[in-house]
C-alpha cells in the first residue's frame, strides 16, 4: 500500500486554505513555486513521508483549490495567510521549504515567525535586483491573461507557454500538471509572479536567523539566483542538483527528497 495523503482545510483571511498531508514525525511544510499547487510535490510526499517526516503541503491562496484573494496579494499577505495556515494545524515549530515565490513566502515567514519555523530551506530562491524586478513585472503587465476558447486553442498556448519557459524539459507528466494546475488557477494566476517581482527576498534572507539551506540545480532557469542568495549568506548550508528545471522534484524526486529530509531532520 502507498502512503495515504489527506486532505483539507483551514481558515485564512482570504477564506479556506487547502492542504495535503502525509507521514509521522517531524513536521516540514512544503511551499509551492507560481503558478502551480501544493500538488507539484506530489512525487516527494511519500519519499519525504518514508524517511520520518509529516509532510504538509500548502496551497497558496488563488492556487490549487484555496480560494481566492479580492486583490493581488504581497509576498507578505500570503506570508501572513500561511502563518495563520501553520498555526491552525499546530504542530509547531515546523520546518519550511519553499520553491520560487515559495522561496519568497518562505523567507518572509522566517524572518517574522522564528518561533514558528525552526529550519527553512529556500529552493530556488529568486534574488532579483530592482531593475529585473521591473523588467519582469511589466512583462507580466503585457501578458495576456488566460481566455477560454471554444475551439480549445488556449490549451494548446498554455502548453506552448510553459514549454518555452521550462527549456530541457523531459518529463511530460510534470508539464502536464503544471498546465492543468495554471488552469485551475484561472485568470489570476499571475498573482504569485506579481507579487515575487514586486518583492526583494534579500531583504528576509537577511534577517534569518535560524539553520538554513539554499538548495538549487544547475538546470533551473533562476539557478543565477541562488547564487547571488549563498553571496548574500555564505553561512548557510547549500547543495545543487546537476541538471534538470523548475520541476526538479519530479525529474529527481530520490535525490531532492533525500538532501530536503537530510537537512529537515538536522542530519547534517
Amino acid at each position: 500500500m502507498g502512503t495515504r495523503i489527506t486532505r483539507g482545510y483551514v481558515d485564512g483571511p482570504y477564506g479556506q486554505i487547502h492542504y495535503r498531508r502525509a507521514g509521522e514525525g517531524p513536521v516540514l511544510v512544503l511551499l509551492h513555486q507560481s503558478p502551480s499547487s501544493s500538488e507539484m510535490f506530489h512525487e516527494a510526499y511519500p519519499r519525504l513521508a518514508a524517511a520520518g517526516l509529516t509532510v504538509i503541503g500548502l496551497d497558496t491562496p488563488g492556487f490549487g483549490m484555496s480560494e481566492v484573494p479580492d486583490q493581488p496579494p504581497s509576498i507578505g499577505d500570503y506570508a501572513a495567510a500561511l502563518v495563520a495556515a501553520i498555526r491552525a494545524l499546530g504542530d509547531t515549530p515546523v520546518a519550511l521549504l519553499g520553491h520560487h515565490t515559495g522561496a519568497s513566502i518562505a523567507a518572509e515567514m522566517a524572518a517574522t515567525e522564528p518561533e514558528l519555523i525552526h529550519r527553512v530551506i529556500l529552493n530556488g530562491p529568486p534574488v532579483l535586483t530592482q531593475a529585473e524586478r521591473d523588467e519582469y513585472r511589466n512583462a507580466l503587465k503585457n501578458a495576456p491573461p488566460i481566455e477560454i476558447l471554444p475551439d480549445g486553442t488556449h490549451l494548446q498556448a498554455l502548453w506552448d507557454r510553459r514549454v518555452f519557459f521550462t527549456p530541457g524539459w523531459t518529463n511530460v507528466e510534470a508539464m502536464h500538471r503544471g498546465i492543468v494546475q495554471m488552469l485551475l488557477a484561472g485568470k489570476t494566476e499571475w498573482y504569485g509572479h506579481h507579487a515575487a517581482f514586486g518583492h526583494d527576498i534579500a531583504e528576509p534572507i537577511a534577517r534569518i536567523t535560524q539553520p538554513a539551506l539554499i538548495l538549487t540545480n544547475t538546470g533551473d532557469d533562476i539557478y543565477y539566483t541562488a547564487q547571488r542568495a549563498r553571496e548574500l549568506r555564505p553561512d548557510f548550508a547549500y547543495a545543487e542538483l546537476e541538471g534538470g528545471t523548475h520541476d526538479i522534484v519530479d525529474e529527481q524526486p530520490d535525490a531532492w527528497c533525500e538532501i530536503v529530509a537530510r537537512f529537515a531532520l538536522d542530519k547534517g
